[in-house]
């Protein structure tokens, strides 16, 4: 199994498993409740979906990477919504 598809597999069996919805699951780790996740919220995801180490630091950069569209260094809820839809779809 690639590294991708692992994790990708542990984000959504977190999402699934922990939550109601990932609505719910973007809430819950919006520490801050500024309706956008930075990325030491996004570790704190990643890690509860054991995710660890150098590996959360790679997704979190590239999660940003990929769905920052607005380029605040953060993940709205929108931005967050694509990044599931494509995880369901990859999965």
């Amino acid at each position: 199994m690639s590294i991708k598809v692992d994790v990708l597999r542990k984000i959504r069996i977190l999402i699934t498993n922990q939550f109601d919805s990932p609505e719910e699951a973007f809430r819950f780790f919006d520490s801050d409740e500024d309706a956008r996740l930075n990325k030491f919220e996004i570790k704190k995801m990643l890690r509860a979906a054991e995710i660890n180490g150098f590996i959360s630091g790679f997704v979190a950069n590239e999660l940003l990477k990929g769905h920052d569209t607005n380029s605040d260094d953060t993940i709205n809820w929108e931005e967050f919504k694509v990044a599931i839809a494509e995880l369901e779809r990859d999965l």
